[in-house]
């Protein structure tokens, strides 16, 4: 990857939430941390994000989660990235996950999971870190 590209993130909200505060709260950080964004909107399937991730070359994949459905969601595009032959993508979460669930994500392929509460520039600062370039 060019050093002097920007980092491309997909924010995509995975499954039936109606809400979308936080991504758009998370989009906005990351925009202005220099980042091109590409938000997916709301009520995106596993297959939606994993196309609209390869169609857009992103680094990142971002979802945000409410539901409670991450256990099955997370997993799922991890698996789709994967049997597509994409292993370079950054995959990341974030939302109402409780702690218990975080290491069962993390084993199924999402390199960290961010929770209530956690600052926008912890956010940024992992994905400048953890990006490959």
């Amino acid at each position: 990857m060019d050093e002097n590209r920007k980092i491309r993130v997909l924010v995509a909200k995975p499954g039936l939430d109606g809400h979308d505060r936080g991504a758009k709260v998370i989009a906005r950080a990351l925009r202005d941390a220099g980042m091109e964004v590409v938000y997916t909107g709301l009520r995106q399937t596993p297959e939606q994000i994993v196309a609209a991730a390869i169609q857009e070359d992103v680094d990142v994949v971002a979802m945000s989660i409410l539901s409670g459905a991450h256990g099955h969601l997370f997993p799922r595009v991890t698996q789709l990235l994967k049997e597509r032959g994409v292993d370079d993508v950054l995959v990341i979460g974030g939302g109402i996950i409780p702690d218990e669930d975080i290491p069962a994500l993390k084993a199924a392929g999402v390199a960290e999971v961010f929770t209530p509460g956690t600052s926008t520039a912890e956010t940024v600062k992992f994905i400048r870190e953890h990006v490959k370039r």
